[in-house]
């Protein structure tokens, strides 16, 4: 005997209203993008520059690790966020779905993912711009600071919504497995 499988009846019906909400639930990546900022600007090192003249600045440690480490942040952040999106993300906006809307939440959902990543890279690299740029501009030479945050591998911005995708792919395949109905009943040997 089968057990008694949902039917697409039960999903939410796809109205104007609920892609609406569906919509504001991916304008919300953005601002957690700002939180991601926020947590990249505070955790991640910056190098440490000495003025050498007017305007001019060089690495005190030319071997320093501190550019490889902000970008290993970045991607650990990232990767952090794109698990959250994806798991909360499909829990309450693909799931409760039937058809197409299914399909476009989850790109609503990659689609913040990659503006979250942005949000995140411009944030943190202004988080400490104003006082290294004072520094560079008015400090006598000699003078020790710390330079601001930049990502060097741009391709870093690809895990947010990267890992969103790959949690969204994963929820979707093990529910389609769960419900297949063309799945073959299993023999009833008993009779």
């Amino acid at each position: 005997m089968v057990p008694e499988q949902a039917s697409p009846a039960s999903a939410l019906p796809t109205s104007p209203i609920t892609n609406q909400a569906a919509a504001a639930r991916t304008a919300r990546r953005p601002p957690a993008g700002l939180v991601a900022g926020l947590i990249w600007g505070a955790v991640a090192p910056r190098a440490v520059l000495q003025e050498i003249g007017s305007g001019t600045a060089q690495l005190v440690n030319a071997e320093t690790t501190a550019f490889i480490v902000a970008d290993a942040w970045f991607c650990g952040i990232s990767v952090v966020a794109g698990l959250i999106t994806g798991l909360i993300g499909y829990r309450f906006g693909v799931a409760p779905r039937a058809g197409g809307a299914r399909a476009a939440v989850a790109a609503g959902l990659i689609l913040g993912a990659v503006a979250g990543a942005f949000v995140m890279l411009w944030l943190g690299e202004r988080i400490g711009l104003s006082s290294y740029d004072q520094h560079l501009a008015a400090s006598p030479n000699g003078t020790v600071f710390h330079a601001s945050l930049a990502l060097s591998a741009k391709s870093a911005l690809a895990f947010w919504p990267m890992c969103t995708a790959i949690v969204i792919f994963v929820a979707e395949w093990g529910a389609r497995r769960t419900r297949d109905p063309a799945e073959p009943a299993e023999p009833d040997f008993n009779q």
